[in-house]
């Protein structure tokens, strides 16, 4: 310590002398020893120090100074707050100085300061009391008289109010005060200054001081100031919409006409400063603009025309008659126009800036923009100044954007009905339909923009292009020939810079991608020479962006699926250019990594298309990709363009590559890289697919080797790849096989009887073993394969064995059994006998009993059994059963096998249901698997008998028998709907309470996620069912919310329309009902039960899904008042709506910042509240939960940068981070569970 103070007093020592050499170097010394953390200072040392520091800064030399302001940096974090404060005291007295030179030097040593404070939030008082410090100081200092006094101080406020306006709040008012009268100073740096101040201050100051402040500039605006004063004030404007965001939302009408009225004003940057102001507020208060987005267009639409120096009338005409001369007159025509004195590209650009915000803030305007905005621009394409015409593309672009954003939310739900209808009754967006008629006016006025000289022209032009074939795919189809000569241009051009290329070639790739080959063929010969010799070109970046445009043309060349050529269409020209420029690139080993895995796949491609073109050159290439294979950065690209290759319908000869191939292949099957292994198991598939016969049994040795390891139910997608592959090789060379069956089956067996097989890797294991059964191999016959599927079940499941079974895994074996006995017809005889056998014996276990019932319903769901009367004679017994499980294994089996013979099956099924109401719930399970399970053409003979009997048990008493004939009449209706959806609607209107919550129970299960033809007759109809949200009964309103919940997930198209009327019913059942609590009494206590609860509960999951589906359709102000009720209701309903405050900071932050000081107090109240001492486990446990929840709101919150500015949210942020408890879980909410926040967005609405 003591040598601390040694060596630093020498370094004092030397700072006197008066070599400024000297000074200079101890001063260095003094900041590197600052700088260390380690070092300690005592009071003495500390004192001294700050004084020669500061008294260095007044010295003579500029460098000693400039030092000695970078010392203060480490000092403010090592010397005591009243050192700290001495420091500032003498800064602040400095920079009111007469020397200008200690001045500047004294406000850079504030700033510095400043810096370095720590931020109010951290709690510390330090900064509080230095920066009231300096705050009072500086208000003095702007009364000055001298400029640049009044210039340093605004600077360093600004500082501090942008870093620290939380430690500031008690000066707010003062700081108003003294910066408006600056707004009016005659120098207009410091005007501007002000504004900046101003800007800093307004986040975080009181709604009291921001309406002062917006008063003030109405009052002075209104006075009709010179038009100089105007600018500052408008400008004023413009800086605290920014800032202040939603706060000026209260204050627009007011606003809106004022800022209006000067537009007409004739001054250029009055104009600017009023559009900015207009760009602020439709971009931070979107909503409260709409009453006035028609009168800000009108004035944009105006002023991006406004051009008075400039007559463009003879451009248009020269459009139509020769281009080419008008280029050699451009230089000169510029030049004559170039006026100094010309502002009027100012206005232009800021109302085009103007309309980007609109676009962007108001998709739901999208099609009137369409008709209003979007010839506006297309007009503007002409303009002379080029930084505007690069903001009139970027507006065009925006607009494109918004549509593809409003597409990609439809599509969601249409992309299915797209690919499976064909082309005609495909439904195109109004949007969409709108552009595609503008598509000939936007080449028209781009296609000369893109020989233009300007560099930003062209690259606006082509990422406007590029956006275009994204949006709507095809549509430039007609286009393509006017658009490539402007593209051959950007790359053959020798002044064209390479991110120019990079461009055009990344169009032309999108082009290729979006539009059809025949489109591009007549064009090649002008189109392949330019793309080669970029393929050529040195700069690795164009080489791979050319390879995948080279790639694209392969396919251009000769699509595939049609070996002749067609429309007489010879490739063989172009293939002598493209092939040898890729294999040059393929063959180099020093290139850039990207530009190998392009050439790798590049060539692959013209393998695969034109490989019967390339003659001799052939083997030489896939000796390359054998190399590439073998080298571990390119394998994964060579293993997936062997694949590609492998599956060419040329036929590809791969014999000379084949035995190594597929050695090295079997290799990356151990490999722990999982993309790898499965590229790998997809391109064995493929070889042996297609090559079977080329190959030797024991050329798949080494594959075969690691097939066991692969399937294990810990990567269930692997496992599914590999099964498919086995079964490829059983059927391609089953020889291959009889090694591995005492590896393999048992990890397949493991899989059937594991609970997580489902989907497609079942599928897969029934494929393989029908192949298996079929190979006719001795030891792996049916009889052998059907006793290790049932073998455990046979055994009692005694204490000693690990695990009991899983309920999956009986349905799995079943579907096996059902599998093989399909393959082998011969043996199905026997197996049903066995079967029944099985169910019958009194010795059974129940295990063996109940996978016998399931096997039995697979068996009989292929229609194998027929109407045999045994069959249904046991399945009747199994019904008597004392086992829960035997008489749920019985009614899914009546189900299955009613579906394989309907007409032997359904009447018996429906006089059960008829006769027996014991069974009724049992038989109705069998009947909905008839009627999930059977095609529609078999049921629709069926369905008046199936119809008039659900009906019948519709006002059943049983809510779980109600719900599975709502569940059967649901799905019903989508074998007819036309027919039968007017009979629910019918009854909607006519039943009684419990009849009418079964069909609205029923319609949810008419809404499937997959495009179906029911959609648009519900589309007609669903009104009329939602107008059960009013219903008097509060069960049918609660299955309203739900069947509307089960819309709005799956269909969101249905609802969207019918918003307006639906939310006013949502929300009014999001309200606590006092007429819906009771008391009940149990015993000497007395217990509150809420029957509005699930009402509500099903209420605020509908307003979840809405965020998702229908965001556009919602006024979000209005949904924060209910989510912010929610906040303070029933756990269940807190849970949620702290997991839609997280899901809103995401979706729309700029409204969640305006109810913020609302939405925090319920926050902090969950936070802090204690569970009573005395209370049960449950509710310590429900009580952490709920702190979790609230508190993954908080961090979603906290992760908003302008959060912090509300002191409420500082203040609850500050509380979280002194208090141990709430810190922990703040912790780990933002590491434990995944890092960030990432479980906030997820909630199962199943």
């Amino acid at each position: 310590m003591s040598n601390v103070s040694y060596h630093i007093s020498n370094l004092l020592e030397k700072m006197t002398s008066t070599d400024k050499d000297f000074r200079f170097m101890a001063t260095n010394d003094l900041m590197l020893e600052l700088q260390k953390d380690s070092i300690k200072l005592d009071e003495d040392s500390e004192r001294k120090v700050v004084t020669m520091l500061l008294k260095l800064l007044e010295d003579k030399n500029g460098e000693v100074q400039n030092l000695a302001v970078k010392c203060l940096a480490p000092l403010v974090s090592k010397v005591k707050e009243h050192q700290v404060e001495m420091m500032v005291d003498t800064l602040c007295s400095n920079m009111m100085s007469d020397k200008e030179q200690l001045r500047d030097i004294s406000s850079m040593g504030l700033k510095t300061v400043i810096a370095e404070l720590p931020p109010s939030s951290s709690g510390l008082t330090l900064t509080s009391s230095v920066c009231k410090k300096i705050t009072s100081q500086l208000i003095g200092a702007m009364k000055q008289e001298d400029v640049s006094v009044q210039l340093e101080a605004l600077d360093i406020l600004s500082d501090m109010l942008g870093r620290l306006s939380g430690a500031l709040v008690s000066f707010h008012s003062a700081l108003l005060a003294s910066l408006l009268p600056q707004l009016t100073s005659h120098r207009m740096a410091v005007r501007k200054r002000s504004i900046l101040a101003l800007g800093h201050l307004v986040p975080c100051c009181s709604p009291t001081l921001f309406s002062q402040l917006t008063e003030h500039l109405l009052i002075e605006l209104a006075k009709a100031p010179p038009t100089s004063m105007t600018r500052t004030y408008i400008q004023c404007l413009a800086t605290i919409s920014r800032q202040g965001g939603h706060r000026v939302g209260e204050h627009l009408e007011k606003l809106i006409p004022m800022v209006v009225k000067f537009t007409s004003v004739e001054d250029d940057e009055l104009r600017e400063y009023c559009f900015q102001a207009f760009e602020a507020f439709i971009r931070r208060c979107p909503k409260e603009m709409s009453p006035h987005v028609a009168t800000v267009t009108q004035l944009c639409l105006k002023f991006i025309t406004f051009d008075p120096n400039y007559n463009y009338d003879d451009e248009e005409e020269d459009e139509e008659d020769g281009m080419d001369i008008e280029d050699g007159l451009d230089q000169d025509s510029d030049d004559e126009y170039s006026d100094d004195d010309d502002m009027s590209w100012k206005v232009r650009r800021s109302s085009i800036k103007c309309l980007e915000a609109l676009i962007e803030t108001r998709r739901d305007l999208l099609l009137s923009f369409y008709s209003s905005i979007c010839p506006a621009l297309l007009a503007r394409f002409k303009e002379r100044e080029e930084n505007v015409r690069a903001d009139i593309f970027s507006a065009f672009t925006t607009l494109l954007r918004q549509t593809r954003a409003g597409l990609s939310h439809q599509s969601l739900n249409m992309a299915s009905r797209h690919h499976s209808s064909d082309g005609a009754s495909k439904e195109e967006e109004p949007a969409v339909a709108m552009l595609k008629e503008q598509v000939p006016a936007i080449v028209k006025a781009l296609h000369r923009q893109m020989k233009e000289k300007n560099i930003k022209s062209r690259q606006g032009c082509f990422c406007l292009l590029t956006e275009l074939a994204h949006t709507a795919p095809g549509a430039l189809e007609q286009h393509i020939p006017a658009l490539i000569p402007g593209m051959v241009f950007s790359l053959t051009d020798k002044s064209t810079s390479s991110t120019m290329r990079i461009d055009a070639l990344s169009f032309f790739h999108v082009l290729l991608l979006s539009h059809p080959p025949q489109a591009f063929q007549p064009l090649m010969q002008v189109v392949v020479p330019p793309v080669v010799a970029c393929v050529e070109d040195t700069f690795y970046k164009i080489t791979s962006e050319a390879l995948l445009v080279t790639q694209q043309l392969v396919r251009v060349m000769r699509p595939l699926g049609q070996t002749a050529t067609t429309g007489g269409f010879d490739p063989k020209p172009f293939v002598r250019e493209v092939f040898p420029v890729t294999l040059k690139r393929l063959k180099a080993t020093d290139i850039d990594q990207e530009v190998k895995e392009r050439a790798i796949s590049c060539m692959g491609h013209m393998v695969c298309h034109l490989g019967d073109h390339l003659g001799a050159e052939l083997q030489g290439v896939l000796a390359i990709f054998l190399e590439r294979l073998k080298n571990e950065i390119t394998r994964l690209t060579a293993v997936r363009t062997i694949t590609l290759v492998s599956s060419s319908p040329l036929k590809i000869n791969l014999l000379s590559i084949l035995p190594e191939a597929l050695s090295v292949l079997g290799s990356f099957l151990r490999k722990n890289q999982r993309a790898l292994k499965l590229a790998t198991l997809a391109c064995l598939t493929a070889l042996i697919s297609h090559h079977a016969s080329t190959l030797k049994p024991e050329a798949l040795e080494p594959v075969v080797r690691e097939l066991p390891e692969l399937v294990d139910e810990s990567d269930m997608h692997v496992s599914q790849v590999s099964i498919t592959l086995m079964t490829c090789m059983t059927q391609a060379c089953p020889s291959s096989l009889t090694k591995i069956s005492s590896s393999v089956l048992p990890g397949i067996f493991r899989l059937v009887h594991s609970p997580l097989l489902q989907g497609g890797a079942l599928a897969a294991i029934l494929e393989f073993l029908q192949a298996l059964v079929l190979t006719k191999n001795s030891n792996l016959g049916y009889s052998q394969l059907l006793k290790s599927l049932t073998g455990p079940f046979h055994c009692s499941q005694s204490s000693a064995d690990s695990t009991a079974i899983h309920r999956q895994s009986y349905h799995s074996v079943a579907r096996c059994v059902a599998a093989l006995s399909s393959a082998c017809p011969k043996e199905t005889t026997s197996t049903v006998t066995g079967l029944i056998k099985e169910i019958r014996s009194p010795g059974s276990l129940e295990s063996a009993r109940v996978l016998a019932l399931l096997c039995l319903g697979e068996v009989g769901r292929s229609g194998s059994l027929g109407g045999s009367k045994e069959v249904q004679g046991v399945i009747l017994e199994a019904f008597s059963s004392s086992s829960e499980e035997v008489k749920t294994a019985a009614s899914c089996a009546l189900g299955s096998m009613a579906v394989g013979s309907l007409n032997d099956y359904l009447p018996f099924l429906l006089k059960e249901i008829s006769s027996q109401p014991r069974r009724q719930y049992l038989l109705l399970h069998s009947l909905k698997e008839v009627i999930s399970a059977s095609p529609a053409s078999c049921l629709l003979p069926h369905v008046e008998s199936i119809w008039e009997l659900l009906f019948q048990n519709c006002q059943c008493q049983e809510e779980g028998t109600r719900n599975l004939v709502a569940e059967c009449l649901g799905k019903l209706t989508l074998v007819d709907p036309a027919q039968l959806l007017p009979r629910l609607k019918q009854q909607v209107r006519t039943g009684s309470p419990l009849a009418r919550s079964t069909v609205v129970t029923a319609v949810k299960f008419t809404i499937v996620d997959q495009p179906a033809p029911i959609d648009t007759l519900l589309k007609d109809c669903i009104g009329d069912f939602l107008k059960t949200m009013m219903d008097d009964d509060i069960n049918v309103r609660r299955v309203a919310l739900v069947m509307f919940n089960s819309a709005a997930h799956n269909k969101p198209s249905l609802i969207r329309s019918l918003l307006a009327t639906v939310l006013p019913h949502l929300y009014k059942e999001t309200q606590i009902r006092k007429d819906l609590i009771r008391e009940v009494e149990m015993g000497p206590f007395k217990h509150t039960v809420d029957d509005g609860l699930d009402v509500r509960k099903a209420a605020f999951e509908c307003m979840y899904t809405l965020l998702d589906s229908c965001l556009e359709g919602l006024d979000i102000l209005q949904f924060l008042d209910h989510v912010e009720e929610g906040l303070k209701d029933h756990y269940d309903i807190r849970m949620l709506t702290f997991l839609m405050l997280a899901r809103l900071v995401s979706l729309c932050p700029g409204a969640v910042l305006q109810r913020l000081d609302r939405l925090v107090e319920p926050l902090k109240a969950t936070c802090t509240t204690k569970v009573k001492a005395g209370s049960v486990k449950q509710e310590f446990e429900k009580q952490e939960e709920l702190r979790r929840s609230a508190m993954r709101a908080v961090a979603a919150l906290l992760a908003v940068p302008e959060v912090e500015r509300s002191p409420s949210m500082a203040d609850f942020a500050n509380q979280i981070r002194t208090n141990a408890d709430m810190a922990s879980i703040y912790q780990s909410i933002q590491g434990g569970e995944g890092g960030g926040l990432a479980p906030i967005d997820s909630m199962d609405m199943s």
